[in-house]
């Protein structure tokens, strides 16, 4: 089982380099490309790629003072891969300071069976100093930004932007979460049956939960005997795997049964199957996603969840919508940074540049323009999106409101997040660090 683990875990984090992939889409790619069954194997090997990825920068650096005058990027993908792993196993895994000889020697061991000896033969030489050498060393001749990147493992254009944007005692504080896994929320599906049903289902497949009181239908898990994605609840639709910021946007939204609803950038189905079990099955969905693939998992969730009045359309939002299509609510969550993800996602943060934000700030409004197109007269338009930065968010809803005076801002319920800045203080800001839950940003304009 470890070689298979650590076989899928150098094979991943090679994919993530190569094709800049998420952790998921890379590992399940890696799956299918060895064929390995093994859960256990594929748990460890998600476990192990993850904590790695979180931490790339203080890695690298480590690596590269051992290495130096050489360089971690002139060995090939599976040679980098390896000695991210290995460093994070054999160093970080033990807080640094505990050293297991025995299974350094056991690592290298598997790596020679999956890279081949040759391979290996040209870093070995450096396994030893990765043991030993005191982490602090790379720490010196920094100026604050860089050490607080390498401390809380982020880039430092990416510290500079949040010192800015929260100060520095706030920033570090949302920063050091993300070194931290995130917490796991479930949303109950009352469209298959009662809330009560379904909580004592769950009691017996030994999940135990947390009411989040804000909301009407979440629940932090506090502990399962399984993956959730294996209890016969979850096969049966009676719950969704939804971050409490993502149930929190739905509930903003607060459809009413026999609405149009519009839902954009709707894949892969958590917006479309919340609105549907608000609006109790009954009026229409019309959710849009330009990705096919993305659309395929929509009809499965849709499915899964027994929703039945959502309609799917394959079409990019960046493209004016069909007209014809006149809705009460309009519901957009357009692609973004995903700054407020680093904790669920943390390979994304290595994907990112500062100009990262100004290209996707414009995507996201040319689909905010489409989209006011289509709400009625009345009708709300909810905007939301997974990352804390002001462009893509408050300067966004700021050219909106100046570019369609037929729309207002109105206050959001239920009030569980912070005030929107820049004086946009209907809108609702959720942070990782003090909701305990995916960064978010959240508007409703009201048009009329």
């Amino acid at each position: 089982m470890r070689k298979e683990a650590w076989t899928l875990a150098i094979e991943t984090l090679s994919w993530i380099e190569m094709r800049r992939l998420s952790e998921r889409l890379a590992l399940e790619k890696t799956v299918k490309q060895l064929g390995i069954s093994d859960a256990n194997a594929t748990r460890l090997a998600h476990m192990l790629v993850c904590e790695t990825v979180r931490r790339r920068n203080f890695i690298d650096s480590f690596i590269n003072n051992v290495l130096k005058p050489k360089s971690l990027n002139e060995f090939n993908l599976g040679t980098q891969a390896f000695l991210r792993l290995y460093v994070y196993q054999t160093r970080i895994a033990k807080n640094w300071s505990k050293l297991d000889i025995k299974e350094a020697e056991n690592i290298a061991k598997l790596a020679r069976s999956i890279l081949g000896w040759k391979t290996l033969k040209k870093v070995e030489s450096i396994f030893g100093f990765l043991l030993t050498q005191h982490p602090a060393s790379i720490l010196e001749d920094l100026n604050d930004e860089e050490r607080a990147g390498l401390l809380t493992f982020h880039p430092t254009w990416f510290v500079k932007y949040c010192f800015k944007l929260l100060g520095r005692r706030e920033a570090i504080a949302m920063l050091e979460v993300d070194a931290q896994s995130p917490p796991t929320y479930i949303r109950l599906n009352t469209l298959k049956t009662m809330e009560i049903e379904i909580l004592e289902r769950l009691v017996k497949e030994g999940v135990t939960l947390e009411k989040i009181e804000e909301l009407r239908y979440a629940y932090k898990v506090l502990d399962t005997n399984q993956p959730l994605t294996r209890t016969d609840s979850f096969r049966k639709g009676l719950f969704y795997i939804q971050d409490k910021a993502s149930c929190f946007a739905a509930e903003v939204a607060n459809p009413r049964p026999e609405m149009t609803v519009l839902d954009v950038c709707a894949a892969p189905g958590a917006k479309s199957t919340y609105l549907a079990q608000l609006m109790r099955n009954r009026g229409v969905i019309y959710s849009v996603d330009y990705s096919k693939r993305r659309m395929d998992i929509w009809k499965r969730e849709i499915a899964r969840m027994g929703v039945g009045i959502g309609l799917p359309i394959i079409a990019d939002a960046c493209n004016p919508l069909a007209p014809i299509i006149e809705a009460d609510l309009v519901v957009l969550d357009p692609p973004c940074t995903s700054t407020g993800t680093f904790r669920k996602l943390p390979s994304a943060k290595w994907r990112l540049t500062r100009r990262s934000i100004d290209k996707m700030a414009e995507i996201q409004w040319q689909m905010i323009n489409n989209c006011a197109e289509n709400v009625k007269l009345g009708g709300t338009l909810i905007y939301s999106t997974c990352s804390i930065t002001v462009e893509e968010n408050e300067m966004l809803i700021e050219r909106f409101l100046k570019w369609h005076p037929e729309f207002s801002l109105v206050e959001i319920t239920p009030k569980i997040g912070t005030s929107g800045l820049r004086g946009l203080s209907s809108c609702q800001r959720l942070y990782p660090h003090t909701h305990q839950c995916n960064g978010s940003f959240i508007a409703k304009l009201l048009k009329g």
